[in-house]
């Protein structure tokens, strides 16, 4: 086991800007004045879903979802494993923040469309209730994921959010990823300013 390079570029700065896009538009939620923030953030956190469904499918090794296709008695063990202070290493994504992340790909596009349809007045109550319910649920599961990131850095004695930051983890040198691949995070980067400028047409 050694630092090896598991998380590329684009996966890497997609995490950070649905993370920030999300925690923007949480906290502008309420606020008049910060609407068209609040609309800025929905719409850049829809560009990077709809990124990471893209790059889940054409991305390296361990960004793709079959690398993290698991089935719910992979996460229950997972989860057993981490309960008996024994954890199983895993080089990816483990089996439980494996079905967070579909979670948060399932909710975004629900909370960003919904939301368009609130703010257009388009569906009435029922795209405002679908919108805060959506949204609700997406501010749960990222509490699980955060609590899942702090239970697994401190029982596999690694730091996860820097790992997300440099993209190095530990693992075994056959597993590691040859390329950051760059130039997607760049497309993705292009891709999230064009989500923000078109967001004041919506």
């Amino acid at each position: 086991m050694k630092q090896i390079l598991v998380w590329d570029a684009p996966t890497r700065l997609g995490h950070w800007l649905l993370a920030g896009a999300f925690a923007t538009a949480w906290l502008t939620s309420e606020s008049e004045s910060w609407k068209n923030v609040h609309v800025a953030a929905g719409a850049l956190m829809v560009a990077v879903a709809l990124f990471r469904i893209f790059w889940g499918f054409v991305g390296s090794r361990h960004a793709r979802f079959a690398s993290f296709a698991y089935s719910p008695a992979s996460a229950l063990q997972y989860l057993r494993s981490l309960a008996a202070r024994r954890p199983e290493h895993f080089t990816g994504h483990n089996p439980a923040g494996s079905y967070a992340i579909f979670l948060l790909l399932a909710l975004t596009p629900i909370v960003g469309v919904s939301g368009w349809a609130a703010y257009n007045e388009i569906g009435g109550s029922m795209s405002e209730e679908l919108h805060e319910g959506a949204a609700t649920a997406m501010l749960l599961v990222v509490a699980i994921h955060l609590a899942g990131v702090a239970v697994g850095s401190l029982l596999h004695r690694e730091n996860l959010p820097r790992a997300m930051v440099t993209g190095r983890k530990q693992g075994d040198p056959t597993e590691a990823i040859t390329a950051a691949r760059i130039g997607w995070a760049l497309v993705l980067s292009a891709w999230s300013g064009a989500a923000i400028w078109l967001s004041a047409f919506l």
